[in-house]
């Protein structure tokens, strides 16, 4: 890549560590279709990545506020279904795998702006968890489904509960897409000098933080999923 290629992706990032500090999800739905736009070849490992050392800085920030039952039930979930993330990015298309994704996100949105607001109890973390680890291996956009089981939480406990889960999930996705041979060399460089980028962003994200109630952060949450899953279809639409 070129110097100029990396400032399009610094700036991606630092628009998408910003946005994760502040809801707790939300770099991959930013930085992905900017990322396969730049550099299709660092997807979805660099975004996974990253999302480790945003979510590890959040998790510290926030670590009075963890909801440590619900993200462990949602680990539960997300374990294996990063296992078949990690199949599914190999043996599935990725236009295929990106439509079915952006579809099951825009069903699960536009049901929770029509009032859907499913309880966060063992079953339905478990689900999202899941879910979220599919998507999220496969394709680094796996915020959607925790955010709408976890929405109208405080925003202090919605950030350090979805940042633990992604935390531990993303290390485990990293370590799968490793063993696929998905992480490259150039994948680790990518990662190395877009870091201090990251850490733009989270300082920016507390600034961020002194607007957002939880009305306001529903919203900017459910918002950024469908958007993250427009810009998706948009790239798709593109590419074909």
């Amino acid at each position: 890549m070129n110097p100029a290629d990396y400032l399009i992706l610094a700036v991606a990032v630092c628009a998408a560590t910003a946005l994760q500090g502040s809801i707790g999800f939300g770099a991959g739905l930013v930085a992905a279709p900017v990322i396969a736009l730049v550099a299709p070849e660092l997807l979805p490992a660099l975004v996974v990545m990253l999302a480790c050392l945003v979510t590890l800085l959040v998790t510290v920030r926030e670590r009075a506020h963890l909801d440590l039952k619900g993200a462990g039930w949602a680990l539960a979930g997300r374990i294996p279904g990063s296992v078949l993330g990690a199949w599914l990015a190999v043996a599935m298309s990725t236009a295929a795998l990106s439509w079915l994704v952006a579809g099951c996100v825009l069903v699960g949105v536009g049901s929770a702006f029509l009032g859907w607001r499913p309880a966060p109890n063992r079953t339905n973390l478990m689900a999202a968890g899941g879910l979220s680890g599919v998507m999220g291996t496969a394709t680094a956009i796996g915020g959607a489904p925790m955010a709408i089981v976890w929405q109208g939480q405080p925003p202090a406990r919605l950030r350090g509960t979805m940042s633990a889960f992604f935390l531990i999930g993303s290390v485990v996705s990293v370590s799968l897409l490793a063993v696929a041979g998905a992480v490259t060399s150039g994948t680790v460089s990518a990662f190395f000098w877009l870091a201090p980028v990251v850490l733009v962003g989270f300082v920016l994200s507390r600034w961020l933080n002194r607007f957002l109630d939880a009305r306001r952060l529903r919203l900017v949450a459910l918002i950024a999923s469908a958007g993250g899953a427009v810009l998706l279809i948009i790239r798709l639409v593109s590419a074909g």
